[in-house]
């Protein structure tokens, strides 16, 4: 990892001391959370400049946010080496949640499985509207967690992160049945705790909520705001906080009956109930373990198989 260059963080623009993390992968048409861009990703987060009062993390890609996971490593590695990769991952994205400042993901396209988890680590969720193109409104850009269409499930604590930013019933359906959403459907569910009024304002109005957090004053950041002052090893929303844990509670109950008999959906709802049961390691352990068999049944390995043949 010593050859691999961090990724730059720019504190440039109007909003002193808020700096923005980009993502990038170049040569790459879209963003995918690989091995490379997870060691990247590391190497950065542990050499933040000194002196931030806030960070946005965003993506260089105007195409996407982060499209997910490299599912080629998720299909091919052996058990242990995919259990130690997602490990590795799950330790990155604990980096970006034990900022000692307040965070918020900027998010101007597609963020699609590894790619939401990895925004979802973030205190506060950012969106851009589709940018305009030729004079035209942009096509509604997917978000969401999909691994269920493909017969696997998250592996980065999606199942439990995802509950505790928008209606748990809702998005326990979703996340089993890997039903993804569209900006507009997002922002309808109230995913985001700030929409930028236009895609070009995105980052300023992302900075604009991290520093108003930084500085006490309101940026109608809700559940998200002030979370950076207590840091605790796991994010700042997700399933088991007590803010949110008895309505997830109900809606296990509510939505149980009514999702498909796939081991999908099955490992969703465990990992669910071990997030407000046992806390978030407890629910990272179970997602993992569930991912790493999933993807080698014969209805996970036939849904990856096709998803490739699909791209070639």
């Amino acid at each position: 990892m010593a050859d691999l260059l961090p990724l730059v963080v720019d504190q440039n623009g109007p909003y002193a001391g808020v700096g923005v993390l980009r993502l990038e992968q170049p040569g790459k048409p879209v963003i995918v959370l690989d091995l490379e861009l997870i060691q990247r990703l590391e190497a950065t987060l542990s050499g933040l400049p000194a002196g931030l009062v806030g960070l946005v993390l965003a993506s260089a890609s105007e195409r996407v946010f982060v499209a997910g996971a490299d599912l080629k490593s998720i299909s091919t590695l052996g058990d242990e080496e995919l259990h130690r990769y997602l490990e590795y991952g799950a330790m990155v994205f604990q980096m970006v949640a034990d900022v000692p400042y307040p965070t918020a993901a900027a998010i101007n396209g597609a963020a699609l499985g590894g790619g939401l988890e990895l925004a979802m680590h973030c205190d506060a969720l950012v969106g851009g509207p589709p940018a305009v193109r030729d004079g035209k409104p942009g096509k509604p850009y997917p978000i969401g967690l999909p691994e269920a269409g493909l017969s696997i499930c998250p592996g980065w604590g999606g199942s439990c992160l995802l509950p505790a930013r928008m209606d748990p019933a809702e998005a326990i359906r979703r996340t089993a049945t890997g039903a993804v959403m569209t900006f507009d459907d997002a922002s309808a569910a109230g995913l985001f705790d700030v929409v930028a009024p236009s895609a070009e304002r995105l980052i300023d109005t992302a900075k604009g909520w991290v520093r108003a957090m930084a500085t006490g004053a309101s940026a109608g950041g809700g559940a998200g705001a002030k979370a950076h002052t207590r840091r605790d090893g796991a994010p700042s929303r997700h399933a088991g906080r007590p803010s949110c844990a008895g309505r997830v509670v109900d809606a296990i109950d509510a939505v149980r009956l009514e999702l498909p008999p796939t081991g999908s959906a099955r490992a969703v709802l465990e990992a669910v109930d071990a997030g407000v049961t046992r806390g978030w390691a407890q629910a990272c352990r179970v997602e993992r373990e569930r991912l790493v068999h999933l993807r080698s049944t014969p209805e996970g390995r036939g849904a990856i198989e096709a998803f490739f043949a699909k791209g070639k």
